[in-house]
């Protein structure tokens, strides 16, 4: 078991200048990090090349593995032109990613933003075929990098644990997996235990990450509080501080022989290299010691 940080854990440090992505490297190898996830905000590589070698060899140099690249991606789109640029451009980034040496990939298949009515099962159902067929051509043209693509639990229309299997199923590639988010169950009010629990087989990668949890009747005031699909409130945590059981969860994991690699995501209120710090600290600990 390797753990290291997602980019996007110090996106508050991108985006004001304070680091660049080459610094973050150098951060997560200095802060006990084992591997870097790419999630291209505050920086971009799909249009910059140089970046890319440069971020590769940067990794290199200090004994980071750049273990994933995790993209927005859409399917659903409402024309056959659109829908076949969107495959392009994601294809785009299977080229890039093949070549700054990254073998796992994870790309949305719905907008991550979406209104009340197409967080339905009914929408759903309707729209699973683009879902599908834009996740088997992008599959079929990684597969021949030996890239392995994935499926998260993330963007609300596809978050929920069945409905990733779902997907898994109807796509039917031996190089399409999941990766699984131990906290973003919670955004469409799975219990993450659950969720864990039954998309565990498929995964190919763990992401950890927490939140604060408070009933939809109980608004909690100011902060970067969200809504979850049936309007509870969730916030963002440093992994071990928040309400998901994270240690139980830390588990079910090991116990189930999962020896991959695990990314810490931090996307709270706390400074974020102190929070991600802590973060990895506390889930090394809590492997120890299940």
């Amino acid at each position: 078991m390797k753990i290291g940080l997602s980019t996007y854990s110090l996106l508050n440090a991108l985006k004001s200048g304070e680091m660049t992505v080459l610094d973050v490297i150098q951060w997560i190898a200095d802060n006990g990090g084992e591997h870097m996830e790419m999630v291209p905000y505050g920086y971009t590589v799909e249009d910059n090349h140089e970046l890319a070698d440069a971020i590769r060899e940067k990794a290199q140099s200090v004994g980071i593995e750049l273990s994933n690249y995790s993209m927005p991606a859409n399917f659903v789109q409402e024309t056959e032109e659109a829908f076949q640029e969107e495959m392009e451009r994601v294809k785009r980034h299977v080229d890039v990613v093949n070549r700054m040496g990254v073998k796992h990939m994870r790309h949305d298949v719905t907008a991550f933003t979406l209104p009340k009515e197409k967080m339905t099962i009914a929408w759903f159902e309707e729209n699973l075929p683009l879902m599908v067929r834009g996740s088997q051509i992008i599959a079929d043209y990684a597969a021949g990098f030996g890239i392995t693509t994935t499926i998260e639990n993330h963007g609300f229309s596809v978050q929920a644990s069945d409905r990733v299997q779902r997907v898994l199923q109807a796509v039917n590639r031996p190089n399409f997996k999941t990766t699984l988010d131990v906290g973003n169950f919670m955004c469409v009010d799975e219990n993450p235990i659950i969720g864990v629990k039954r998309n565990l087989p498929y995964a190919s990668l763990v992401h950890f990450k927490d939140f604060y949890f408070r009933s939809y009747d109980e608004n909690p005031g100011g902060g970067e509080w969200f809504r979850t699909a049936h309007d509870n409130y969730l916030r963002g945590a440093i992994v071990g501080q928040g309400d998901l059981p994270i240690r139980k969860i830390v588990k079910l994991i090991k116990d189930s022989g999962y020896d991959g690699n695990i990314t810490v995501e931090f996307e709270g209120m706390e400074e974020c290299r102190t929070a991600s710090k802590i973060a990895m600290d506390n889930l090394r600990r809590f492997w120890q010691e299940a």
